[in-house]
């Protein structure tokens, strides 16, 4: 019996390998891929299968990992110190801190993602309370042309996602890819 990843792998490269539709919105465009938040680790270790898969397809691969995003941005602002000593100041700066992550993923993509790409943002977790997943795909798809593939750690049901397990869900019109 194939374990998750291997299921997940297989629903992923019968998504990827159908004729695209150049005419799809970019919310139609996105690709959530969802997967147990335990297999963290191991999908990471296998992102090259589904690199692999993706690019046998004849579609380009790029990718962007989003587990530090949030601590680089904390430490590249002028004055971080009053933030560790009240953090509920935050708050107020996690607008800021998502238009900087749109524009820092389209910047560093922009020029190579084409029509036929995917863009593959992985490590959202790591986001959890600081920015809104649905956003964050929505803004960078609305941005590029081809696919957006978010690796998402949690589970969807019916129309809901939730993040880690999370209480509060979003619904997405993305295509939902599971095992």
């Amino acid at each position: 019996m194939a374990d998750r990843l291997s299921k997940l792998l297989e629903s992923y490269e019968s998504h990827i390998d159908i004729q695209w539709n150049p005419a799809l919105s970019a919310e139609e465009r996105a690709v959530i891929v969802v997967y147990d938040k335990s297999d963290e680790l191991k999908l990471r270790a296998r992102l090259g299968e589904f690199e692999l898969v993706t690019k046998n397809s004849q579609h380009g691969w790029l990718q962007y990992d989003l587990t530090d995003a949030f601590p680089d941005w904390m430490m590249s602002q002028k004055r971080v110190t009053p933030y560790f000593n009240r953090p509920n100041l935050l708050k107020t700066k996690y607008q800021y801190f998502f238009e900087d992550l749109v524009e820092q993923i389209v910047t560093k993509v922009q020029d190579e993602h084409s029509q036929n790409d995917v863009l593959c943002l992985f490590g959202c977790g790591a986001l959890f309370g600081f920015v809104s997943i649905s956003d964050l795909l929505k803004a960078v798809s609305k941005r590029l042309e081809g696919r957006v593939v978010l690796f998402f750690p949690g589970e969807k049901i019916d129309n809901v996602f939730r993040l880690l397990d999370a209480t509060d869900g979003w619904g997405y019109q993305a295509t939902t890819i599971t095992n």
